[in-house]
């Protein structure tokens, strides 16, 4: 047995080449979801979600100010000759700390802000990674359509010199008339159906062009992991769900504390008949008439509704997960049953099927036919990749695993 003796510099270069690869494919992969990102951010409807996101961090913001102002007050009269005035200053405690509890609720509706806006963006972000999904398998079924008109073509202009020479019949010809007749409907079918795709892509992706292409391979993950119920409540949706219910919560008590009593203090000073008065003011109001119990148990059934919602939306989150990631895998299986039993024949067949007929042992209609199905096995073999990308982005989105690499990592500046 000959033994290779490999120079150092090969050896290391070599070395090189198997480590830089793997990061070139990771970079080109990183740049490509920077990019997404940053195009679903320039949408008109992730623009608009941001702009809400805005404006629910400025009523949080108006929620945890101070809940009384001092108040100003002033009196003045005239008393045969003394002009008597009085000035005074009131203030209202927050003796049972309100203020503490809407700042509870603001934090989470913070959060259940930023967790909609995050939602939106999860869901634009599918819908634009489907759309090239679409884009890419319509431009390839296109290109298989052309493909086969053009081999119609060629066939038609074959049978026609063959039909002259008298090798051919008329019936022949006209069995290639009629199959290219079909051929040219589904090229104007699918080529309808690129456009329309297409169109889709660039409204979702305003600088995407065709070519940029489709989503890079480096893009879809190597294997997929169940997906745990932590994981599952990191889920925008969920967290959405969840905040909403905190703050709930908070409010429910921010009103228990509303029905309690709270003083007011003052002071005033001012002249009397010429004297100089210095006063305290003290009250508090008596809730002998109106207890608001009506207003407490409104704001506890609003707690548990909003409980109740979120515990919905989680079990529905793992059993949409779960439909997903069971289609996901049905496709994949199919896919990869496809790829092993069709794949390398029908590429292959076209060439061999020509020869066949060329030497007779094929007839014109049977050669047509075994054409047609070449080309709807190369078809279903692109439908099955389709659905199993399209499934796959699915699972990604239920799981809430799309958000990495395809979000921008931005917080919204008042």
């Amino acid at each position: 047995m000959r033994r290779l003796n490999w120079p150092s510099s090969a050896l290391a270069l070599f070395a090189t080449c198997l480590l830089v690869v793997p990061l070139f494919g990771h970079a080109e992969s990183s740049n490509w979801n920077a990019w997404l990102a940053t195009q679903i951010e320039q949408h008109p409807d992730i623009v608009a979600a941001r702009e809400q996101w805005l404006g629910a961090n400025a009523n949080a913001d108006a929620a945890e100010q101070p809940i009384y102002n001092p108040e100003l007050s002033t009196e003045l009269e005239r008393d045969g000759d003394e002009n008597n005035f009085l000035v005074g200053v009131q203030q209202t405690i927050d003796w049972w700390d309100k203020r503490g509890a809407k700042r509870q609720q603001a934090k989470f509706l913070r959060s259940a802000a930023e967790a909609q806006y995050r939602k939106q963006v999860l869901n634009k972000t599918a819908d634009a990674l489907d759309a090239l999904v679409e884009w890419h398998f319509a431009n390839r079924a296109a290109m298989i359509a052309q493909t086969q008109q053009q081999q119609f073509n060629t066939l038609l202009e074959l049978v026609e010199k063959r039909k002259q020479a008298g090798d051919l019949g008329s019936i022949d010809a006209e069995l290639t008339f009629l199959s290219l007749s079909q051929q040219l409907l589904q090229v104007a079918e699918v080529e309808v159906a690129l456009q329309r795709a297409q169109t889709q892509v660039r409204e979702l992706l305003p600088e995407w062009s065709p070519e940029r292409g489709g989503i890079p391979n480096e893009f879809w993950p190597p294997q997929l992991d169940s997906v745990t119920d932590k994981e599952l409540l990191k889920h925008p949706t969920v967290v959405s769900a969840y905040d909403r219910w905190q703050s709930f919560k908070e409010e429910a008590k921010v009103i228990k504390r509303a029905t309690k009593a709270e003083p007011t203090v003052g002071v005033n000073a001012g002249r009397d008949d010429g004297e100089n008065v210095v006063g305290l003011t003290f009250s508090i109001p008596l809730t002998v008439r109106n207890n608001f119990n009506a207003e407490i148990r409104a704001a506890e059934s609003k707690t548990l509704e909003a409980e109740a919602r979120f515990q919905a939306l989680l079990r529905k989150q793992r059993f949409d997960w779960q439909a997903a990631h069971s289609t996901w895998q049905r496709y994949a299986q199919q896919y990869r049953r496809w790829q092993t039993v069709a794949q390398d024949r029908v590429e292959n067949s076209a060439q061999l099927l020509e020869r066949q007929w060329r030497s007779g042992d094929l007839s014109t209609s049977n050669y047509l036919l075994a054409l047609n199905q070449r080309a709807e096995s190369l078809l279903a073999g692109i439908q099955l990749e389709k659905q199993t990308q399209r499934a796959l982005t699915e699972v990604l989105q239920q799981s809430g695993r799309l958000n990495t690499g395809t979000i921008p990592a931005i917080s919204p500046t008042n």
